[in-house]
This record gives C-alpha cells, structure tokens and sequence, in this order.
C-alpha cells in the first residue's frame, strides 16, 4: 500500500474525528479516572476511538491496532502495520476547554512510523507526515529549528524533566522551558520549527509520541529515547523509554547532559 494512501485515510480520519470531538466540547462530554491513576478519559475519547478503529480497520482489515482506549490484545504484534492511535491527546485540556488537544494518528511498518497525522482541529491545524515526503502543516513544508547554541534554546517540557538530579552533576541546562499537555502538540510545534526541541525523560505510551516522531524527523529533526536509541513501535508492552527530538544540535546538547 503506498504511503501517499494511507496518508490521505488518516487524514479523512482525523478530520472525522475532529467534528465528533467538537460536538463534545465545552463540557458537555461526562467525565472519570481510569483506574491505576492513568488519567481521566471522557464520553468524546470513547466515541472518536470508536470512529476510529471502525472506519480505519474497515479500510485496512489487516492493520493491527493500538489505541489508548482501545482495551491491549497480542494479535497487533503478528502484523506487518499497525495503527497507533491517541483519539484525544491532552485529554486534561479537552476538559478545561482549552484547544491545544489533538488527535493523533500513525501508521508503522515493521516498528517504524511511515505515515502520520496530528490535527488539533479547534485551532485548524493539520500536520502530515510520510516517511521519505516530508513534513507540512495545513499542506505547508516544515523544517525544524536550526539552533546552535543550548543557552535559551525553547524545550516543550513538564517541570519535573528539569529537576536537578536529572542532570549531570545537577547542573539543569540553560533553556526556557515551555509546556502544551499534549505530547502529541509539543512534537509537532517542535516539527514546525516554533521550539527548538522536547523532552520526557518518564516512560512513555507510544500513542502519544508516535505521529509526532515522525513529524519532526520528516521535517529534519533528530528523535530518540533518552538512551538514544531511535524509537520504535508496536511493542510487547506498548511504550518508550521516554522521548528526545528537535534540532540535531539541541537534541544533543541535551542528550550529553542527561544523568
């Protein structure tokens, strides 16, 4: 199946998924915890989900799948694709009536992202990616920062990335630090060139990090775990040893400073 293909399903797919999002805004989704302290979930997440696998699996019954709300099963790891799915990233910002949340959609080959989208569609933005094509938003090219110097670089981070002891010899590098709640945001802002890098050092779902990944490498950003290792997907136990990606320069900057 050609990239350029399932490019276009996953976006038809999230702008879908962006209109049922939307009817639920403002407060009118009901809300609970996931059990295990996992973080709240919402009537909007379980009906985008459900869209989701419907539409995607229909059009690629033998695509595994990988979804935050979708219960786990073993039958995705015996597939050549899978999809990997967030349906509401940011799920806290949904509820508080903020826009930065996003669906996120990616398709990987053999452990590899190859296509994906990330679309916020309250703010209209859409950003694509295919392996080898490139990165755009709303169809426009991205290129990432191109930064040389650590001092002042923009990292999209939570606070606790930056505790002391994280660092070598406690020195926290000398960045401003900036935070979106969804990881899914923050990778692609850093793919459209707008901070220079992000990081999360805890471990981390691969549905929350898997489109974006591959936005900001397609748009000439460096991305790894934080052993830098290049990340990959569709694991056993779905999730990464947290995440680094931006600009080469920034991106090792960083990773020389890790503890």
């Amino acid at each position: 199946m050609p990239v350029t293909d399932d490019l276009s399903l996953l976006i038809d797919a999230a702008q879908d998924a962006g209109k049922i999002a939307a009817r639920y805004f403002h407060g009118v989704a009901d809300r609970w915890d996931k059990p295990g302290g996992q973080g709240p979930v919402t009537e909007a997440d379980l009906a985008v989900d459900q869209m989701l696998r419907e539409e995607l699996t229909a059009a690629r019954p033998d695509y595994g799948w990988l979804s935050e709300e979708t219960e786990d099963g073993a039958e995705r790891l015996s597939a050549e694709h899978v999809f990997i799915v967030d349906p509401i990233d940011g799920t806290r910002s949904f509820i508080e009536g903020s826009t930065t949340w996003a669906h996120s959609l990616a398709i990987a080959r053999n452990g590899r992202v190859e296509v994906a989208v990330v679309y916020l569609p309250l703010r209209d933005k859409l950003y694509a990616a295919a392996r080898g094509e490139g990165a755009t938003l709303n169809h426009q090219p991205l290129a990432v920062s191109t930064r040389t110097e650590l001092e002042g670089a923009t990292v999209l981070a939570a606070k606790p990335n930056f505790t002391p002891s994280r660092w070598i010899n406690a020195i926290v590098p000398p960045v401003t630090r900036a935070f979106r709640s969804s990881l899914a945001y923050r990778l692609s802002l850093v793919g459209e060139g707008r901070f220079d890098a992000m990081m999360t050092l805890h471990p981390t779902w691969e549905w929350d990090v898997a489109a974006g990944s591959l936005i900001v490498e397609e748009a000439g950003g460096t991305v790894s775990d934080r052993t830098r290792q290049p990340a990959r997907f569709n694991n056993p136990a779905p999730q990464l040893s947290g995440m680094i990606a931006g600009g080469a320069f920034i991106h090792d900057a960083l990773m020389t400073r890790l503890a």
